[in-house]
């Protein structure tokens, strides 16, 4: 079955609702491990990021429930 970025972001939704709080290292392993590399590139710092299709759809999923912490790398619930 091939993946789509919006079942990525369906993952992303689901983590962060029921968790409360999606750090990025952990989605990009879970990614990387479930839906494959296709989904991640590395950004202009060297670091592993999600791919921007996928934030998109993540976006638009949480409609504004889900807030980005640049500081922590991690998405939390509010």
């Amino acid at each position: 079955m091939a993946f789509t970025a919006n079942d990525v972001a369906e993952w992303m939704y689901n983590e962060v609702k029921n968790a409360g709080i999606l750090h990025q290292s952990k989605a990009v392993s879970h990614i990387i491990e479930n839906f494959g590399e296709a989904f991640i590139y590395v950004n202009d710092n060297g670091n592993q990021a999600i791919d921007k299709e996928v934030k998109k759809a993540f976006k638009k999923l949480h409609g504004g429930r889900a807030a980005w912490e640049r500081d922590g790398f991690f998405w939390g619930w509010h």
